[in-house]
């Protein structure tokens, strides 16, 4: 088995927890990016369309959350800022991953593999 699968296995399960943590804790999500096929935005190390060349979601290891949260009116109000990620991110961090909300990308969970994040 190779360090990168075995880091995917990782990955999946770490998102596992993060979203029961979520849920727990009065949040929901969607998700938003996460893997980032080849055919639409380059093999790893070529740039097409969005995003960047070494991006984690071309190696199944980041995701994208778009994060709610209830109102006074009970309503799901989608949070837009990296702050509103702050909890999330946190927790996400105690568990060993890498949250975009340390590089201006607040919503981005991700897991390191040959210093990309």
């Amino acid at each position: 088995m190779s360090a990168l699968s075995e880091k995917q296995r990782l990955f999946a399960q770490m998102v596992g927890e993060l979203l029961r943590w979520i849920y727990s804790n009065g949040y929901a999500v969607t998700f938003g990016d996460a893997y980032r096929d080849p055919r639409a935005f380059g093999h790893l190390g070529v740039k097409k369309g969005y995003g960047r060349k070494y991006s984690n979601h071309k190696q199944r290891l980041a995701i994208d959350l778009n994060l709610f949260k209830q109102d006074e009116n009970g309503n799901l109000v989608y949070c837009t800022e990296t702050e509103d990620h702050r909890p999330l991110g946190e927790y996400w961090e105690s568990l060993g991953g890498d949250w975009g909300g340390r590089f201006n990308d607040g919503n981005h969970y991700s897991l390191e593999h040959n210093g990309h994040r």
